[in-house]
């Protein structure tokens, strides 16, 4: 069906795609795996009229085709659910899907409305279609994209981390939705850093590695370790635990009040230890973004919280100097696309970097040069915009400036969300780390095994209430889903 031959991008000295050959079959889905960085998003971003290779020829049903811009990537049956969700933010769910269908120019909201509950009637991944777009959280955006890309009913579909954000169900949701698409003839190409993901739903699995294809094997023939080698040129360790938490409250919250679109997250209470990993999971739009935005100071509340026994600030500035860090649930908020690594790295702690009034720019990139070797963020310099980086290379600056210098209360929603296995480690090493040295750790995350295996107690957020905690030894998957879904513990 597709077939890439000897595909070359450079920018400038870089060379992201180096004589890179694949193919994907009609009814066939071809996992991409890569470290960030590895070439991935470039290859996507080819095929898909974003960018034009400088060497090597795109055949689709064996002709050679020119892609040069998105539209003409549609024309030809190509359609990608990307990995950060583009959509607009003003309008509803249904008026974004819309865009994407072939319509009658005036229809009214109702009529709309209708004809696509026709169309996705007994989809697996369910929206609601009248929500503005702007008050979902990134999971509830994600299945947006992804039902907007299957409304299109491509020739080839484009999935670039499409789980990412999503729960197990909606995930086996999808799974299922490809398995048919497959069976109609649909070619797959599937990129994703959750192995197990990658071996439930392959038949072939390519790799990639500094921007090279470096093996390809078919699905029966990989396993998890295999696929690790490949990727990352070594063995990877899980996160082992392996110390209790202090015995003195960090952070303190009691009948958390924030107000949302629907239900409002309520009646929250719970203490966070010194040198305790505190583990939420919930099914997207359950309201964990209102409670990390709550406690960073971005959204107003109710209710009491106290840090270090005092009343927690609700600034973020002042947050920041108390040695509160906080990991966004989308990382486009905690970037500046046109600002330079540097100066994206340098947001938190500007004055440090000022001499006699003036922004000293050498101190700040040799900074920025530090954290990018620690954080081992893939740029070709501090002064590279970050709208340039690889979505798990941005994730790495978020990292790096929050985490960098240590910090006393680490919000994390996500950590993990677009890196890599070998990134993966690292970030959980580094939590699991300041956790022995004092710091509380809020982990939000949708990944269970992530939970399960950093947390000393786990909680659910289940329609804005919290589920919990509990002892980690008390949780395991079965138990921990049925708090996401029937806020039971």
């Amino acid at each position: 069906m597709l077939r890439l031959e000897n595909i070359t991008k450079r920018f400038g000295p870089i060379v992201a795609n180096d004589r890179i050959s694949l193919e994907v079959r009609a009814g066939e889905v071809l996992a991409l795996l890569g470290e960030n960085g590895a070439g991935k998003t470039t290859l996507v971003s080819l095929l898909y009229g974003l960018y034009a290779p400088d060497e090597g020829r795109i055949l689709l049903e064996g002709r050679p085709v020119q892609i040069p811009s998105p539209k003409a990537a549609q024309a030809l049956g190509i359609a990608l659910v990307p990995q950060h969700p583009e959509l607009i933010e003003a309008h509803t769910v249904a008026e974004n899907l819309a865009l994407g269908l072939d319509l009658p120019f005036l229809l009214p909201r109702r009529a709309l409305v209708r004809r696509l509950k026709a169309l996705l009637a007994g989809h697996p991944l369910g929206v609601d279609l009248e929500a503005p777009v702007h008050l979902l959280s990134a999971g509830e955006k994600q299945r947006v994209e992804i039902l907007r890309a299957l409304l299109a009913k491509p020739k080839v579909l484009i999935l670039d981390e499409p789980t990412s954000v999503l729960t197990p169900q909606e995930a086996e949701g999808l799974f299922q939705e490809i398995a048919r698409y497959k069976a109609m003839g649909l070619a797959v190409i599937f990129i994703s850093h959750k192995l197990d993901e990658v071996l439930r739903v392959a038949d072939r699995i390519a790799v990639l590695r500094g921007g090279r294809k470096v093996g390809e094997v078919p699905r029966e023939k990989a396993d998890r370790d295999l696929l690790v080698r490949l990727m990352v040129g070594r063995e990877v360790e899980p996160p082992r635990l392996g110390f209790p938490p202090g015995k003195r409250p960090l952070l303190e919250v009691r009948d958390l009040f924030v107000p949302r679109r629907g239900v409002p997250v309520q009646g929250v209470s719970f203490v966070l230890w010194e040198g305790e990993i505190l583990g939420v999971a919930g099914v997207a739009g359950s309201g964990q973004k209102e409670l990390v935005e709550a406690l960073a100071g971005l959204r107003p509340y109710r209710g009491e919280v106290r840090f270090l026994g005092a009343p927690l600030p609700r600034d973020p500035a002042r947050l920041h100097a108390l040695g509160v860090a906080h990991i966004p649930e989308d990382r486009a908020m905690g970037v500046v696309g046109t600002m330079s690594v540097a100066e994206n790295l340098a947001l938190r702690r500007y004055a440090r970097f000022a001499r006699r009034g003036f922004l000293s720019r050498r101190a700040m990139e040799e900074k920025a040069s530090e954290l990018i070797r620690r954080f081992g963020i893939r740029a070709p310099s501090p002064r590279t915009p970050v709208r340039f980086l690889s979505g798990g290379n941005v994730q790495k600056v978020i990292l790096a400036r929050e985490l960098g210098e240590g910090a006393r209360l680490v919000l994390a929603m996500h950590p993990t969300y677009g890196v890599d296995v070998g990134a993966a480690e690292e970030v959980h090493r580094l939590l699991l780390d300041l956790a022995k040295g004092g710091a509380a750790v809020l982990l939000v995350s949708e990944d269970l095994d992530e939970i399960l295996a950093l947390s000393h107690r786990v909680a659910a957020l289940y329609q804005g209430r919290m589920v919990g905690p509990l002892p980690r030894e008390e949780v395991g998957l079965e138990r921990l889903g049925a708090m996401m879904t029937g806020g039971r513990a």
